[in-house]
C-alpha cells in the first residue's frame, strides 16, 4: 500500500500544469456532463462523490474543468473543523493559485442542502467561488440561506472523509491552523514545514459520466 501511494504521489509531482497556470477560456465556458463521479484517492483512502449539474451548473462545469486538468492533485485538508466540514482547493504551487484567485464564477441558486456528505464550494461573498470545496462532516443546512449551493455529495467512502486528520481545527487568525493568504502566497512548502500532519489528495479523476 505504502509502495502504491509513494507512485502516485510521484506521478502527481510529473502530472502537467497545462490549463492551471494559464486557464483556457473555451475550455472554461464548456458544460459538464449531466453528472458524473469524481474519484478522490488521499492519504486516508479513497472516496468518490457524485457531482450533479442539475444542483449547481457554474459549480460543477468549473468542477469538471479543475479535475481534468488535475488542478486537485496533491492539495491538502487545510481546514479540517470536527463536527462542521474539511474544507480544501488551494492549490500547493502559489503561481497555480495566482492564475486562479480572480477567476471567480456567478452564483448558483441552492437548489440542494449542506447535509452530511454534500460537497460545497467555500465562498468570501456573493460571486466569489473559484477552486476550493468542503466536504460537511455532519448536517450543516444553516449554510443554505446563506447562498452554500452543493455540488455534489458523497457515494462512497465517508469513513475516509470522517477520519481526516483534525488536529489543528480552524485556521489562523481564529485557531491554530494554517492561514489561508499564507497558503496561497507560498503554496505546499508552507504547509509541509508548519503542518505536516495535514491529509492531502493524491488524485483526483472523472471515472464516470452520464449526458
Amino acid at each position: 500500500m505504502m509502495v502504491a501511494l509513494v507512485a502516485a504521489l510521484g506521478a502527481c509531482r510529473r502530472a502537467p500544469l497545462a490549463g492551471l497556470k494559464a486557464p483556457v477560456a473555451d475550455e472554461l465556458a464548456k458544460a459538464a456532463p449531466d453528472s458524473f463521479v469524481v474519484s478522490f484517492v488521499t492519504s486516508r483512502g479513497p472516496f468518490d462523490v457524485m457531482m450533479r449539474r442539475s444542483w449547481a451548473p457554474n459549480g460543477v462545469d468549473r468542477v469538471h474543468y479543475l479535475v481534468h486538468a488535475r488542478y486537485y492533485d496533491g492539495v491538502r485538508f487545510f481546514r479540517v473543523v470536527k463536527g462542521f466540514m474539511a474544507q480544501f482547493g488551494l492549490h500547493g504551487d502559489s503561481a497555480v493559485n495566482s492564475a486562479w484567485r480572480t477567476r471567480r464564477i456567478q452564483d448558483d441558486p441552492v437548489k440542494a442542502s449542506n447535509v452530511r456528505g454534500a460537497v460545497t464550494f467555500a465562498m468570501g461573498g456573493p460571486n466569489s467561488r473559484t477552486t476550493q470545496l468542503f466536504l460537511n462532516f455532519v448536517d450543516n443546512t444553516r449554510l443554505d440561506a446563506t447562498g452554500f449551493a452543493p455540488v455534489g455529495a458523497v457515494i462512497n467512502g465517508m469513513t475516509v472523509v470522517d477520519s481526516l486528520y483534525n488536529g489543528y481545527g480552524e485556521g489562523a487568525p481564529r485557531g491554530n491552523g494554517p492561514e489561508q493568504g499564507k497558503i496561497a502566497r507560498e503554496g505546499n512548502p508552507y504547509l509541509l514545514f508548519a503542518f505536516p500532519k495535514l491529509d492531502s489528495v493524491v488524485t483526483a479523476r472523472v471515472t464516470k459520466h452520464w449526458p
